[in-house]
C-alpha cells in the first residue's frame, strides 16, 4: 500500500487540532510554540502559512524525494534556530531536541493510522508494517536519526505508552490550545459556526488522555454523534477519486517545487 494512501486531505484538515493538542502535551513541545518569536510561523497569526506549512512537510517527508527532503529538512532548521528557551521560559526548550522531534513526528504518525482507520478502513497487519517503516519519514525529514525512530510498530507502542506518562498541559498552554481549537483567529463574524464544529471534532478526535488534560467533556452521546457524522464523511470521502482526496498534499508538493526553482523561501 502506498503512503500516500494514508495522507487524506480532509482527514488532515478534521485531525489537525487534535494532533497539535496531543504535540503540545509536551511540556518543552507546549512551551516552545507558546513562546516562539519566530513570527512568521505562529498559527494564530499567519494560520493559512501554518496550514499550508505543515501539509507540506507531510507531502514532502512522504512523497518526496531525499533531496527534497533535505532541503525541506534545512528550511526547517533556520525557523527553528530561534525557537528555544531564554532565562524567564517556564519550562527549559530546544527546536533542535531530537527527542522533542521524535515526538511531534510520533503523534503525526498515530493521527494518519487513526485518520484512515476512521474514513476507511484499519489496516492489515502487512499494511500497518509497510506504512510504518514509510512512516520513519516523518522523523527524519527533522533531527531524528533513523536508528533514533522505534524500530518496529511494538517498539513504537512501548515509547508511546512510556511518553504519556510524561505529558501535561498547564494553564498557558491549555489556553493556547483553546484559542487553536476555537478558531480564535478567526474574525468573529465568521467565526461561530466552524468554531463549533472544530471543538466537537477536536474532542472527538482526541484520545481520553489529552481530553482530560486539556478539561475538556465528553459523553456517551457525544461519541454517537461523532461516530455519525464521521461515518458519513467517509462514506462520501471513499466516492472521491484518489486524486481528490490527495489533491492538498500534491498540490503543496507542486507549490514546494515551484519554490525551490524560483530561489523562494521553503517555511
Amino acid at each position: 500500500m502506498g503512503a500516500v494512501r494514508e495522507l487524506d486531505g480532509i482527514g488532515a484538515l478534521l485531525a489537525g487540532p487534535a494532533n497539535v493538542v496531543m504535540q503540545l502535551s509536551l511540556p518543552p513541545v507546549g512551551h516552545g510554540v507558546v513562546e516562539s518569536t519566530v513570527e512568521s510561523g505562529q498559527l494564530t497569526r499567519h494560520p493559512v502559512k501554518r496550514l499550508r506549512t505543515t501539509f507540506t512537510y507531510l507531502a514532502v517527508a512522504m512523497l518526496g524525494s531525499d533531496e527534497e527532503r533535505d532541503l525541506y529538512r534545512a528550511a526547517v532548521n533556520r525557523a527553528h534556530a530561534a525557537v528555544h528557551s531564554g532565562p524567564d521560559s517556564q519550562v527549559a526548550y530546544d527546536a533542535f531536541d531530537p527527542e522533542l522531534q521524535k515526538w511531534v513526528a510520533a503523534c503525526l504518525y498515530f493521527g494518519a493510522v487513526d485518520v484512515h482507520a476512521r474514513l476507511h478502513r484499519p489496516m492489515s497487519d502487512a499494511e500497518a508494517d509497510a506504512f510504518y517503516l514509510e512512516a520513519a519519514r516523518l522523523a527524519t525529514t527533522l533531527q531524528v536519526r533513523p536508528e533514533e525512530w522505534p524500530a518496529d510498530r511494538a517498539a513504537f507502542d512501548q515509547y508511546w505508552d512510556d511518553t504519556l506518562s510524561r505529558i501535561s498541559i498547564d494553564d498557558t498552554v491549555r489556553e493556547y490550545l483553546l484559542g487553536v481549537i476555537q478558531l480564535r483567529f478567526l474574525p468573529p463574524a465568521v467565526r461561530f459556526l466552524p468554531a463549533a464544529l472544530s471543538q466537537f471534532v477536536t474532542r472527538g478526535f482526541l484520545p481520553p488522555p489529552f481530553r482530560t488534560l486539556m478539561c475538556l467533556s465528553w459523553s456517551t452521546a457525544d461519541q454517537g454523534r461523532f461516530d455519525l457524522m464521521i461515518g458519513a464523511i467517509a462514506r462520501v470521502n471513499r466516492l472521491l477519486p484518489p486524486v481528490a482526496r490527495e489533491l492538498p498534499f500534491h498540490a503543496c508538493l507542486w507549490d514546494m517545487r515551484r519554490r525551490v526553482r524560483g530561489g523562494h523561501r521553503l517555511v
